[in-house]
């Protein structure tokens, strides 16, 4: 049986996916004599699992028009079984299982596990007499790693999920109600993980988790990721290791300290601070102040000079009016993010923020966020014109394939996914993972052009 995987949202789905593949390598379908196999292909699939986003509006719109695009494919013969997992599938249950009669099966945020004894169920049914399964356990329930996980991600790079859930408790955010509160992975598992990682050929480890600054305080009464960190630098084959998702005001000295020391440890941070208005931020129920965001960010590039800082913002939050706007935007000017990305504010019910008034129509959220952006875009441009003459290690992620002798590339400035790239002229022949001493020629945009060195 040919299994189509989807997977969308974050690259914490990404990990989630990636352990379900696991799970079903090399598993055989009870009384059939064969097995599950795994396709990239809509018309060849008989399973489709949607691991499914539901963050904000954008993100459950794409997951429902995901699902009914496969239903379609149900409804034509070519699809036997649809499962919907994850975000969607714990916050929408319900409305799942009663609006979509094509989906065969739900799996909650907690239970992904259960997918392989799901979908044997459901393959040895007879059709239309069982109910259909519908999983969902404790939001509280410790994460395990299945110690069996394929990797998607390619070109060297793969994710170490090192804590699920959260418990900031923002007032515009559902992921405490959907993924629970924050437990974090034992150590010792997470460092079994990334020998499999390194082993399989990842070069840069990439940690995320709804927030990694507070790994280890539910399991060891403490911040552990420094300690991690360093345990992880001394994992052979990795050359990068990066770390997303550090709310500001859980960066510690300790933290800044092992960044400077371990080389292996790329002087990157994706730090969300969502707005820089004290009213809003206290709206938002975040935990700092535009002074404290000032003082962070002062420290970072105090004590590593070179440091990329990546930041999200949240405009047109309940409340807000134009001199709190004016606020963020004199924020973004003076602080001058080497990468920034703005949301609209996606009003989510439930949510403290749902019941906030007045709510800011949506035309004028979208009208800050391309005023915020386009601050930015003057920033992040004038930033890669100035990369111009500078050296820089690259990891190659592949090649263009109407160019000869051209390769796109990150450096440690960028992200997969978010940031820029770097194109990368050689003589030579490489692979994806490669790593490539370049010198920078120019810049387009976003991106920087360079030669090898």
């Amino acid at each position: 049986m040919k299994v189509l995987f989807v997977s969308l949202g974050c690259d914490k789905n990404l990990v989630d996916t990636e352990h379900m593949i696991g799970s079903l390598s090399g598993r055989e379908i009870p009384g059939s004599g064969g097995a599950y196999t795994f396709t990239d292909n809509e018309d060849e699939a008989e399973i489709a699992v949607v691991n499914t986003c539901a963050f904000i509006d954008a993100a459950k719109e794409e997951s429902i028009e995901t699902i009914l695009s496969l239903a379609e494919k149900k409804r034509s013969g070519s699809l036997k079984k649809l499962v919907v997992t994850g975000c969607l599938a714990q916050r929408f249950k319900e409305e799942v299982l009663q609006e979509m009669p094509e989906v065969d099966a739900v799996l909650g945020t907690t239970a992904a596990d259960q997918l392989p004894e799901v979908l044997d169920g459901l393959l040895s049914e007879s059709e239309g007499q069982a109910e259909k399964p519908a999983c969902f356990e404790s939001l509280r329930k410790a994460p395990e790693l299945s110690g069996n996980r394929v990797l998607t991600t390619g070109g060297g790079y793969g994710y170490l999920k090192i804590a699920e859930g959260c418990s900031k408790c923002c007032s515009y955010c559902v992921i405490p109600s959907i993924r629970g509160p924050y437990r974090s992975v034992p150590m010792e598992d997470l460092l079994r993980e990334a020998q499999m990682l390194a082993d399989r050929g990842v070069r840069e480890l990439i940690l995320v988790a709804q927030e990694t600054t507070i790994y280890g305080t539910d399991l060891y009464g403490e911040k552990k990721l420094p300690e991690l960190l360093r345990a992880l630098c001394r994992i052979e084959g990795f050359e990068w290791i990066r770390i997303l998702y550090c709310y500001p005001e859980e960066i510690t000295k300790e933290l800044i300290q092992v960044m400077k020391e371990e080389k292996k440890i790329l002087h990157y941070l994706d730090m969300p601070i969502q707005h820089a208005s004290d009213d809003i931020l206290k709206k938002m129920h975040r935990r700092t102040t535009r002074e404290e965001l000032i003082r962070v960010i002062s420290l970072l590039r105090e004590e590593i000079p070179d440091i990329c800082l990546r930041t999200t913002l949240i405009t047109g939050f309940p409340t807000e009016d134009e001199k709190q706007h004016k606020e963020l935007l004199s924020f973004v000017k003076k602080m001058k993010f080497d990468r920034l990305g703005v949301f609209t504010y996606s009003r989510e019910d439930g949510t403290p923020a749902a019941k906030m008034k007045p709510q800011v129509p949506a035309r004028v959220k979208k009208a800050r966020q391309k005023e915020i952006m386009l601050v930015q875009q003057d920033i992040a441009f004038k930033k890669a014109a100035r990369m111009k003459g500078k050296t820089l290690t690259v990891m190659i992620e592949g090649r263009i394939a109407d160019q000869d002798g051209v390769y796109t590339a990150r450096s440690y400035r960028d992200a997969p996914g978010v940031d820029g790239l770097v194109f990368v002229e050689s003589e030579r022949t490489f692979l994806s993972g490669d790593f490539v001493r370049v010198k920078v020629t120019g810049a387009s945009g976003y991106d920087l052009i360079a030669r090898e060195v």
